[in-house]
């Protein structure tokens, strides 16, 4: 972390400590914003948290909890973290305890879906055609992805290939009949892997032969807990082996309360990819303010601001399949991460106005009528049905790569599955043709053909440092009769690799090197022409941090997200001098640039949920 995020990151822990006696300040750190929050609102009311105990003591704090009258929800081994109802004198009395690490709250947790449109957009065959599926003999035959969601239906365009239903609700690990009362899980499974055959191939999936794992975590209004999700993340993780499960599908999730390395959520995410499963999130859907429709940055939602996983957000092909008329949809959250000040998200995808699987008595199709294209299928857009499209192309990946290796070879890592998926996207511009920055599109929107193309010419037996392609790719890729180049460079943490390093068996793609690790790449690291840190950051493209950033104590989420007064002048966009609490905490005031740059909004009031 350079020296300027360091000081970022102090002034928010300072900013955001509340200045209570009933807890010292270094103690508070243990605790996330919303505990925090919590405990300020009503210091002695209970809360369900999530402690992350250091190795060795987890059994002496489960005593300790239950000494003091708090009730144990669920305990995750593997990560080291229990879920329980702690009364508020007791969440400080742990946070004094050395063998807690952090406590952070259980939070609820969402789709990233919106049910305001029944208007019919880019699926099935023009879906499949703008990601250069049309004549793809691949279908994802040999893959399993786990949908972590509402559940997954088994409707008939599944084909039986729905290989298990488990339910998480409540804390609890049960092996369930494929039950999906909300509709949302069983929505993105269809983008995945639907065969289309109940709309005569017109909603058809991405890969119509993966095998589905269903595991429920949300109720029928599409809400879950965090610690439901982190039990289901883990499951997967744990039986690997014995579900298949090559792909995490999570489209869901919450606010960013903490950074990344202390986020549960995060780190389950972390040791699935450990473990080399690819997972794919939603980056969210708090890309523009609800009250003034105004572009917002640092929108993403946790676990999206997990380094390893592939964080996707949203495009609107306008319902066809040539890119010219692609943009970004405006609800698509934006970089950078909250706390972290991570470059997210790492591609786009379609993901707006999608129709695909449902059933009668799920809740979107009772509920929300106008969503309904016949009794099989249903409209929904956001970043959820984004992430669901690139599990699918991961799927396809995979099994590309392993019908060209063999099974004696090794399977791609989860980097190379992201290096592989941003290498080969296509760079996206706006309606004026301005290319979007980095913080909105990521490498670019996902070019299923192209990854597939990679996929398949690497030879993942290569030792590290060697070059692994068996056979020749031209880094071009043909969709409604254009011919359009790929980005050819990489996302990788604070840089952007150019050039041909995606023809060389980086050590960076290994299972145990966190995305982003500042590790050499061949000679050196090869730092992007506009990504500069130092004393002044430029993100991506367009989007300046000044020296002299404050946070007020204020800025919870649901009130921090920073929206855009303008866009479109000069060539960079300034984050105010100064963040200044306004005289309601619901409101904040950002400071203007000096120069000729951006005037950030007078006022933001932003919401986390769906847009």
């Amino acid at each position: 972390m350079t020296r300027l995020l360091r000081q970022v990151a102090a002034l928010l822990l300072i900013g955001l400590t509340f200045a209570s006696p009933v807890f010292a300040q270094a103690n508070s750190q243990k605790l996330d914003q919303a505990v925090r929050a919590a405990l300020k609102k009503n210091p002695t009311a209970s809360q369900r948290v999530i402690l992350t105990i250091r190795p060795g003591y987890a059994t002496a704090v489960k005593q300790a909890l239950k000494s003091r009258g708090a009730v144990i929800i669920s305990e995750n081994a593997s990560l080291n973290v229990l879920t329980a109802q702690v009364s508020g004198s007791d969440i400080k009395r742990f946070a004094d305890d050395v063998r807690v690490a952090n406590i952070s709250t259980d939070s609820l947790v969402q789709t990233n879906a919106t049910t305001s449109s029944a208007q019919i957009g880019a699926t099935g065959s023009a879906m499949r055609e703008t990601l250069g599926l049309s004549s793809t003999a691949y279908t994802g035959k040999g893959i399993g992805v786990a949908v972590i969601d509402s559940g997954v239906k088994s409707v008939a365009d599944f084909q039986g290939r729905l290989a298990g239903s488990y339910d998480f609700l409540n804390g609890m690990i049960t092996v369930a009949t494929a039950v999906d009362d909300y509709g949302h899980g069983t929505h993105v499974a269809g983008l995945i892997a639907s065969t289309g055959a109940s709309s005569n191939g017109a909603f058809k999936g991405v890969a119509p032969g993966v095998r589905l794992i269903g595991m429920r975590v949300l109720d029928q209004n599409g809400q879950g807990r965090t610690s439901d999700v982190i039990n289901a993340i883990a499951f997967a993780t744990a039986n690997k082996r014995a579900l298949g499960i090559d792909v995490i599908n999570l489209s869901l999730g919450h606010p960013i309360y903490e950074a990344a390395a202390t986020d549960p959520l995060v780190q389950a995410v972390e040791q699935a990819t450990r473990a080399g499963i690819i997972v794919v999130t939603a980056a969210g859907n708090s890309g523009a303010s609800l009250q003034t429709g105004k572009t917002g940055y640092a929108g993403v939602t946790s676990p999206g601001n997990a380094r390893s996983a592939i964080t996707v957000g949203a495009v609107d092909t306008n319902g066809t399949a040539t890119r010219r008329d692609d943009r970004i949809a405006p609800y698509s959250s934006r970089g950078p991460t909250w706390y972290d000040g991570e470059v997210k998200p790492d591609v786009v995808a379609p993901g707006h106005r999608l129709a695909s699987d449902t059933y009668r008595t799920t809740t979107i199709y009772k509920n929300y009528p106008v969503l309904r294209v016949d009794v099989n299928y249903v409209t929904l857009s956001g970043t959820s049905m984004s992430t669901g499209v690139v599990s699918g192309i991961v799927a396809l990946m995979l099994e590309a790569s392993r019908t060209a290796n063999g099974p004696a070879r090794p399977s791609l890592t989860p980097n190379a599955v992201k290096a592989l998926l941003q290498f080969s996207a296509l760079r996206m511009r706006d309606a004026a043709g301005v290319e979007y920055d980095r913080l909105t599109q990521g490498a670019g929107s996902v070019n299923a053909a192209g990854a597939i193309e990679l996929a398949r010419a690497i030879n993942t037996a290569a030792p590290a440092g060697s070059p692994w392609l068996m056979t020749g790719v031209t880094p071009w890729t043909n969709i409604a009769g254009e011919t359009l180049s790929w980005a050819q460079n990489i996302l990788w943490g604070e840089n952007i690799l150019w050039g041909d390093s995606i023809y060389t068996n980086q050590a960076s793609f290994g299972l145990n090197v966190l995305w982003g690790e500042n590790i050499l790449w061949g000679e050196n690291i090869l730092w992007g022409e506009n990504i500069l840190w130092g004393e002044n950051i430029l993100w991506g493209e367009n989007i300046l941090w000044g020296d002299n950033i404050l946070w007020g104590e204020n800025i919870l989420w649901g009130d921090n997200i920073l929206w855009g007064e303008n866009v479109v002048s000069g060539d960079t966009l300034l984050w105010g001098d100064a963040l200044v609490n306004s005289t309601n905490s619901n409101t904040v005031v950002v400071g203007v640039s000096s120069s000729d740059n951006i005037l950030w909004g007078e006022t933001v009031v932003a919401s986390p949920s769906a847009y």
